[in-house]
């Protein structure tokens, strides 16, 4: 048993099962998402990723004091959403990020919460956000005031945060442990966990897409309903990784994470 949890009293009830989440982490390129990712899991800032990869992490949290398996999925989006179903049929909330030096950043937030707003309304369910604005550490250069964040939350009745993912891990921590408590909730709230499913590409007859009625010119909704689902696997079947230096372009070794399969690490 991990330390923990610590050691159980004799005659008493054995611990609960880690609650399950999963979190995705949207935004445009270039706004920090592979940055805040690593900084949460590692306490430490890389600066520079490749843009077009797509990784799935998996961490042991104690939130509030329970504990609870969160996977984080750090998508990898180009500059609109694409291939959506892979992380909305996935996720239990997400953390949609910008960039405060970024106003085409910002926009793109837009975006994608529309998109979130527009899932809830076709699936009848409340799925948690949250607007992230990233690199506070570039306040000169800002471009996105924190009154427009707050409105842009305001608008989509989701929490807002400001953070600088190379400066403050603590801060990170918070934010990521807030998205675990929205999920938490909303879970609560439908009193059982989703079950951990990938939708494969079946067009479902007589649904328009998404693009002939709302306008994001990338992505569709005609495989939200289908009844064609591949489990995703189990926490007992995901395997060690070791992030290499060439993945974040740093010197330094990186520690050992859990990387589901499926999802490659570079």
């Amino acid at each position: 048993m991990s330390s923990v949890f610590g050691k159980p009293r004799a005659g008493s009830a054995p611990p609960s099962a880690p609650l399950e989440v999963n979190l995705a982490i949207l935004g445009r390129r270039g706004v920090g998402k592979s940055a805040l990712t690593v900084k949460f899991l590692t306490r430490r800032f890389i600066s520079e990723y490749d843009p077009n990869l797509e990784d799935t992490y998996s961490s042991e949290e104690t939130v509030d004091h329970q504990p609870v398996h969160l996977r984080v999925m750090d998508t990898a989006d180009p500059d609109t959403p694409r291939n959506c179903e892979r992380y909305l049929n996935w996720a239990h909330a997400f953390l949609v990020v910008y960039s405060v030096d970024s106003r085409q950043s910002f926009e793109g937030s837009s975006s994608y919460l529309e998109l979130l707003a527009l899932h809830a309304k076709e699936t009848k369910r409340g799925y948690p956000a949250l607007l992230l604005g990233n690199k506070l550490d570039m306040a000169q250069y800002r471009q996105v005031t924190k009154a427009e964040g707050t409105a842009l939350a305001g608008r989509f009745g989701c929490l807002f945060f400001e953070v600088s993912a190379c400066l403050d891990f603590e801060h990170v921590q918070h934010v990521f442990h807030e998205a675990v408590r929205e999920a938490r909730r909303e879970l609560e709230k439908n009193s059982l966990a989703r079950p951990l499913f990938i939708s494969e590409e079946r067009a479902l007859p007589h649904q328009a897409p998404l693009t002939a009625r709302h306008g994001l010119a990338s992505c569709t909704f005609n495989t939200l309903s289908t009844v064609s689902l591949k489990e995703m696997p189990a926490v007992a079947q995901a395997k060690l990784v070791t992030v290499k230096s060439s993945r974040a372009q740093s010197k330094r070794k990186a520690p050992t994470l859990t990387l589901l399969k499926g999802f490659k690490i570079f």
